[in-house]
């Protein structure tokens, strides 16, 4: 939860608990200047290691990001696939 008040600049007063991060996503007052006008991305990357290593908060992860990308508009939240496998030249044949 650190990761994630630190990474999202919350502020001091962040709970540091689920229900927190989900009510701090849904207001617009902590979000960066400019960000309410223009809408606010919210790019989570190097999830995968974290889902295999704890699937029940990787799962309560997930339900907060859906909810309160569903609760605001002008939030999107997407999971960044990050790297692969398959090298460049293997995909070009």
């Amino acid at each position: 939860m650190d990761r994630c008040a630190r990474a999202l600049a919350l502020p001091d007063w962040f709970g540091r608990n689920w229900d927190a991060l989900a009510d701090s996503l849904s207001d617009r007052t902590v979000w960066p200047e400019g960000a309410v006008e223009r809408g606010l991305l919210i790019v989570v990357g190097g999830w995968g290691a974290y889902a295999r290593a704890r699937p029940a908060e990787w799962a309560t992860a997930q339900e907060v990001f859906a909810e309160a990308a569903g609760r605001t508009p002008s939030l999107t939240v997407a999971l960044a696939l990050g790297g692969s496998s398959v090298q460049g030249s293997d995909l070009l044949g």
